[in-house]
């Protein structure tokens, strides 16, 4: 009973996907120790909190499935397959859509979620190496990147149509949605800048260019309802941008090829997978400051933890 009850208190662990090894490091917060390797399928890149936060899921692109598993005590749940080349994931704000891009594939699959099992609504064909997804606040709307025929596009999660597209910078990667559902922000991994759309229209139409770093890759907001965090994968700095104003506010170091970020629950340190040195780094957000790093596998690539900060 004593140890029930102490695995109940003990803090989440941190869960970083090492996409060559096919495998998920486990943290210990508290000691920084890695705790555990989680076996999973091949190329586990990204993971997403299920609506009743009971499971993490890790999605493995190269095994073509889903790996659940428990965001508090690190144990496998269940592995889901036939999800065709899942590379990014989300759920829709109202947790009734889940959705995945095939970065190989070349297609956006929209599923049907009834709290416990996902049903295929449609598949997609999108653009080139579709890449990050976003959802609209109100649950209507996935967007998406294609990397390599550098387009933004929109499909209604409704109907399950493209709405539209849009062409991009180089490379576009990852993309934030501000909390009121006016713009998004567009990291362009072949080139050292954001772009911002303003998507309230029939068709997105380019607002303006925030210069960050080469290889803008990565979003995770602070949590204060003002600031997002934009890795640069190639500078290896990280910028900090005011997305109330649309512009670039504060830039710090980070080694090895900053990816996938997660901010604490307290809002005083970013985590960050630092893709090419086989590291997460640990960075005090108020110094941007490097604190300590944490040896995991190869190619790190998506981090996170249920004691995180909000996500706006």
């Amino acid at each position: 009973m004593l140890f029930v009850a102490a695995a109940a208190q003990a803090a989440p662990p941190i869960f970083v996907l090492n996409s060559l090894d096919a495998n998920v490091s486990v943290i210990d917060p508290v000691t920084w120790q890695v705790t555990q390797r989680i076996a999973t399928g091949k190329e586990p890149h990204h993971l997403y909190l299920t609506p009743d936060e009971k499971s993490v899921i890790v999605a493995n692109a190269g095994s073509d499935s889903l790996t659940f598993i428990d965001p508090r005590t690190a144990e496998v749940q269940r592995v889901v397959r036939g999800t065709l080349d899942p590379y990014q994931l989300r759920f829709s704000p109202d947790m009734k859509w889940f959705v995945t891009v095939a970065n190989r594939l070349n297609h956006i699959d929209i599923y049907r979620w009834d709290g416990k099992e996902l049903t295929l609504a449609k598949r997609i064909p999108s653009g080139k190496t579709p890449s990050h997804i976003w959802i609209d606040t109100k649950s209507t709307t996935a967007y998406a990147t294609m990397q390599d025929s550098d387009e933004l596009v929109a499909v209604d999660l409704v109907t399950q149509t493209l709405k539209w597209r849009v062409k991009t910078g180089a490379m576009p990667a990852d993309v934030f949605g501000t909390p009121d559902d006016k713009h998004l922000l567009v990291g362009l991994t072949g080139s050292d800048h954001v772009q911002v759309f303003d998507v309230t229209g029939p068709q997105a139409k380019w607002v303006k260019s925030i210069t960050t770093g080469e290889g803008a890759h990565a979003f995770r907001a602070l949590g204060d309802g003002r600031h997002v965090f934009v890795g640069n994968r190639v500078a290896n700095t990280i910028n900090k941008i005011d997305y109330t104003k649309l512009e670039s506010v504060a830039q710090f170091n980070a080694p090895g090829g900053p990816d996938c970020m997660e901010v604490t629950a307290d809002g005083k340190l970013l985590l960050v997978s630092s893709r090419w040195i086989k590291k997460v780094s640990v960075i005090d957000i108020a110094t941007g400051q490097l604190v300590r790093q944490v040896k995991v596998g190869k190619s790190p690539h998506g981090i996170w933890t249920l004691d995180h900060a909000k996500r706006y």
